[in-house]
């Protein structure tokens, strides 16, 4: 495979059974639903050819489907419970040769964070880089990249469920096996402190007030736009300083 010609899609993983704030997903952000706003930040990468959303066959994602169809959105749907599984179907249905593998709970991605990653993806023969091996960046700026076919074969190795719910969790979890590179944070975007994904309405009111204080100026701020907004307005920041991520692995 050829990094450079190959086709990279950014799937994002979504669905609307959310167990600390249903529909968060599609929930408005300055009129737009959430996910779209994600979406918005994808499309300015150089190097994404397709933004996929991942979402499930459950009936309450049908409104995902249909919300996409209106949005001019590519959209897979697959399996609930093993996210690894759909995001493989999904980047395989669409010919993606490179995943880059996102949420859908992490509206404030950053396009630049994608192209740093993917110029280092593309440059070495890793098999694996993102910017969480090390936590530098907030939390919600997380970025993978791994081909389709290391996925595949991750995909025939483990059926640990963990495995199969944290799509690249083998992958980082098996050093010795794969071959892992990632990028550390800039000065002015450290912040592993900070918070900036959503999985409770703490988190969004977060995540709403850096859009509707950075957005209306320039569509295109950065990270290191947001951890400035976040260290400047500690109340802010504060907001869901109590939220706890939940763990991979039970234990």
């Amino acid at each position: 495979m050829n990094r450079k010609t190959a086709k990279k899609v950014a799937t994002i993983e979504a669905r609307m059974n959310s167990s600390r704030l249903p529909g968060k997903i599609l929930k408005p952000i300055l009129g737009k639903p959430s996910l779209e706003r994600l979406v918005e930040r994808v499309r300015r990468s150089r190097w994404i050819d397709e933004v996929i959303v991942a979402t499930t066959i459950s009936a309450q994602d049908d409104m995902v489907e249909q919300w996409a169809q209106k949005a001019g959105i590519s959209c897979f749907r697959g399996s609930e419970e093993d996210v690894l599984a759909r995001v493989l179907d999904a980047a395989k249905a669409f010919g993606g040769e490179i995943i880059v593998e996102l949420t859908g709970d992490c509206p404030l991605i950053d396009p630049e964070i994608i192209d740093e990653l993917m110029a280092l993806y593309i440059s070495q023969d890793f098999d694996y880089v993102s910017n969480i091996l090390e936590r530098t960046y907030p939390r919600g700026l997380d970025t993978q990249i791994f081909s389709t076919a290391v996925l595949e074969e991750v995909s025939r190795l483990t059926q640990d469920p963990a495995d199969r719910e944290n799509v690249s969790l083998y992958i980082y979890e098996h050093p010795d096996h794969y071959k892992l590179g990632g990028i550390r944070a800039p000065k002015s975007c450290y912040g592993p402190d900070l918070r900036i994904c959503v999985d409770t309405i703490e988190d969004f009111d977060v995540v709403e007030s850096v859009y509707k204080a950075l957005y209306p100026r320039n569509p295109g701020f950065g990270s290191a736009d947001i951890v400035k907004f976040l260290r400047s307005h500690p109340k802010i920041a504060a907001l869901n300083a109590c939220v706890r991520q939940k763990a991979v692995r039970p234990g």
